[in-house]
């Protein structure tokens, strides 16, 4: 337990106040206990609270870096979606093309329904006019609880848009989308502008706080819409391993991540990096490629898997990744941590 005397160790999150990532970030770490630090990007310079303000965009990458630096205990980032799949600054930043955050590893993942929001302005003369209806097949089951003929533009996160397509393509179609760095900023800047004729996708707490209208509620496309985040820390802890402190007890399941590079003039290249997770029995649970830019159609692989490297370098984790240094280039570990997924649903 921290002594009063003790400083507070301070959490970097992708703000501003009020994302998800911060919602995800307040569930995880207790303002009792930890300084919680807004991130303008998920890389830049570190950003003390008094200076978020002063900045106008925010991403990951900020993140990296004052985890990297030694600057916070921790840092909270968005990995992926449900809906809408992974979120590729994320996947870029942990790829590592450039290699500025090799002690930068994941130690814990964490899981947040998403229940997004339309938020701005009731326009008066609208009041009188009714809502529109929604028709034809496919149409959102979302209904507008405010007229919205008013609104020309839409701020938010390019992931908001894609989890909101059939609301937005049933209501608002032909409307100008303009992407933003989260969707907290984007009910920022509509909170801040004179025209009332913009739009934001963002999350309940971001509308009561900013005192907007709601215009819609509930408007993603599917109801157990979920995003996953990772936690970030600056190398292992002293036991090897990279999970949080007080995870569940009992047995944990346990995910792993890796990258690598493979030969792509040879035949059945990939095939023969994944296929090493077969023979030790891990199962993959995730699999993401993006292009090397170091020659064209050349791409690093993300790979995570059912499992973790131990410690004392022993088990089918380590087994498999002594094998796959063997047969592929440039493969880093990212990170063991315990996986909550919850798996007791239906198979699909």
């Amino acid at each position: 337990m921290r002594s009063n005397s003790q400083p507070k160790e301070q959490i970097a999150y992708l703000g501003p106040p009020t994302s998800y990532t911060h919602q995800t970030t307040l569930n995880l770490f207790s303002e009792e206990n930890y300084v919680l630090t807004p991130q303008v990007t998920i890389k830049g310079r570190f950003m003390s609270l008094s200076q978020h303000v002063h900045r106008l965009t925010y991403s990951q990458s900020d993140v990296f870096s004052v985890v990297q630096n030694s600057q916070v205990a921790f840092g909270v980032i968005p990995f992926e979606n449900s809906s809408n799949g992974s979120v590729i600054p994320t996947v870029d930043l942990l790829i590592d093309r450039e290699k500025k955050f090799g002690d930068v590893l994941v130690c814990g993942e964490a899981y947040l329904p998403v229940r997004h929001c339309l938020l701005g302005y009731v326009d008066p003369v609208g009041e009188n006019q009714g809502l529109q209806s929604a028709a034809g097949p496919g149409a959102s089951q979302a209904r507008p609880v405010a007229d919205l003929r008013h609104i020309t533009r839409i701020l938010s996160h390019p992931q908001a848009f894609g989890q909101c397509e059939t609301f937005l393509s049933t209501y608002l179609k032909g409307i100008e989308c303009q992407e933003v760095s989260s969707t907290s900023r984007a009910a920022h800047m509509v909170a801040e502008e004179a025209s009332r004729t913009t739009a934001a996708i963002s999350s309940s707490l971001a509308g009561e706080l900013l005192g907007l209208d709601f215009l819609a509620r509930d408007i993603q496309d599917r109801e157990d819409n979920t995003t996953r985040f990772f936690i970030l820390r600056k190398g292992p802890s002293p036991d090897g391993h990279t999970s949080l402190p007080n995870q569940p007890v009992g047995i944990p399941k346990w995910k792993t991540m890796v990258s690598f590079d493979v030969d792509h003039r040879t035949s059945g290249a990939l095939a023969d990096a994944l296929s090493v997770f077969k023979t030790y029995n891990l199962n993959l649970t995730s699999i993401n490629s993006r292009p090397s830019r170091l020659e064209l159609w050349h791409y690093k692989f993300l790979v995570e898997f059912e499992g973790r490297k131990e410690a004392d370098g022993n088990g089918p984790g380590n087994k498999a990744l002594a094998e796959l240094d063997k047969i592929t280039s440039a493969w880093r570990w990212i990170g063991s941590w315990v996986d909550l997924m919850d798996r007791t649903g239906p198979a699909a």
